[in-house]
């Protein structure tokens, strides 16, 4: 018989868990994402003009990057406490910071207001928004796989990744719809912030739908366990930092290992081929934007899908189609997108967002099982948010510098054709870790994870 404390959810309660998960998560990526498409399209213009338009690009994205640096330290921050207090608690302070920071973002004067100041306060701001993001991951797949049954929980887990595009589409289909109805100099002036302000309203509704769920049964059963132990002077726990690092060092580096083809290849199609698009090749900024904007509601489509082939096939095989897949189509991409041809650039971006679906997909179940419950967010947090340090971070930065010195899109296919093999490596040496019972991960070595693998398991089966 399953505990109280792991009861299956019911079919209701389990999608009221997954549309709290990818309500904010889609609000948190908008914010994100709407900085990267603002820094790819004014905000060179805006708060760094002394510079020539490549130069003020670069910077842009320099502040773009520097979300990604606060990544990491929002992973440690609310991977301890959310290890620690719950899932739910850190999720409702992770969706205020980051819809805080970007309401601000919209009311932030520019250059031409404050001078030196206008840039710095927007790093500022952005650091903000990468910490709350650094934290928001973690959290919002763990709240879903934790509540789901195994046999099912990559395709219900895939579903807070769905916020990516969800996101994307959203902030660049405000955006695109901006840019459609207002002018270039109404854009740059005050069309830029309404985006920005909108975040206000969005983030009222996610945290309204937030707090309406439960804590994760799982961590709930775990903590108890563990604070029975400290009851009985038994056995003093370790501090997630130390006990992910002891027991689960290999597991991190896999995960950080499979975010690199994921995260590089997803925002060069994404950000990166903004520029590309409007200044190598002289396309319409309105056609770029439309490009991505379709693009991104097929990616949405698919994600659950690779996720429910997952629960068939296993992670692993799922997740390197897709690193096999960018790799494969990196220098078919930029050729598609040097023809200056909408429908070949919106080939090119689709069919990338579909490799990336596969990789990003099965990635919230398959490394939520990796790790131990009482150190579950604290793992997956920092394998995933120490990655994107060195991949989603740079990779605009490093595309458009490879542009500058090359004027081709060759060097960037190159560079996602790295990735790709890192990737391939990562998840090619991993264990396949599909049907994993998370309530019987114990986080003291590898060598007493079980795997629930039996059907007559009553604790594995949901109606859901």
């Amino acid at each position: 018989m399953s505990s109280p404390a792991t009861a299956p959810p019911t079919p209701n309660s389990l999608r009221r868990i997954v549309a709290a998960s990818l309500i904010g998560t889609t609000i948190e990526w908008y914010d994100f994402f709407l900085y990267g498409s603002a820094a790819a399209l004014v905000f060179n213009k805006l708060f760094f003009p002394d510079s020539d338009p490549l130069t003020g690009t670069l910077l842009s994205f320099l502040t773009y990057a520097v979300g990604f640096a606060a990544r990491p330290i929002g992973a440690l921050v609310f991977g301890h406490y959310g290890d620690r207090l719950g899932r739910k608690k850190l999720l409702v302070l992770s969706l205020l910071l980051m819809g805080g920071a970007t309401f601000a973002i919209g009311l932030l004067p520019t250059h031409a207001t404050i001078g030196a100041a206008a840039p710095v306060l927007l790093t500022v701001l952005r650091l903000v928004q990468g910490f709350a993001l650094g934290g928001e991951w973690g959290g919002a797949v763990l709240l879903v796989s934790e509540h789901g049954d195994a046999r099912r929980r990559g395709f219900w887990a895939s579903w807070p990744q769905t916020g990516a595009p969800a996101g994307q589409l959203l902030a660049t289909g405000v955006l695109s719809a901006l840019t459609a109805l207002l002018s270039d100099a109404a854009f740059e002036s005050w069309g830029w912030r309404i985006p920005f302000l909108l975040s206000g309203v969005l983030v009222l509704v996610g945290m309204w739908i937030r707090l309406s769920v439960d804590e994760s049964p799982v961590f709930k059963e775990a903590l108890a366990r563990a604070e029975a132990r400290k009851a009985e002077a038994r056995e003093e726990e370790q501090p997630p930092l130390v006990a992910v690092l002891r027991h689960h060092w290999r597991d991190v580096l896999v995960a950080m290992g499979a975010r690199m083809a994921e995260n590089i290849s997803y925002y060069v199609i994404t950000a990166f081929i903004l520029v590309y698009a409007t200044d190598h090749v002289d396309m319409d900024k309105q056609t770029a934007l439309n490009a991505v904007l379709i693009a991104s509601a097929v990616h949405f489509a698919v994600i659950p899908l690779w996720g429910a082939l997952s629960d068939r096939v296993g992670r692993r095989p799922v997740y390197l189609v897709g690193a096999l897949g960018v790799g494969a189509w990196a220098f078919p991409f930029f050729a598609l997108v040097d023809t200056g041809d909408f429908g070949a650039l919106l080939l090119a971006v689709t069919v990338g967002l579909v490799f990336h679906g596969a990789m990003y997909a099965p990635q919230a179940a398959f490394f939520s099982e990796m790790f131990a419950t009482r150190v579950r967010y604290s793992g997956a947090s920092i394998g995933a948010q120490f990655a994107s340090v060195a991949a989603g971070a740079p990779a605009p930065l490093i595309a458009t510098a490879l542009l500058a010195d090359h004027d081709s899109g060759s060097p960037i296919a190159l560079y996602v054709i790295a990735a790709s093999l890192l990737t391939l490596l990562a998840v090619g040496v991993a264990k396949e870790t599909r049907l994993r019972d998370l309530t019987e991960v114990t986080g003291d070595g590898g060598d007493r994870e079980r795997a629930a693998v039996d059907d007559d398991r009553p604790a594995e089966r949901s109606s859901a």
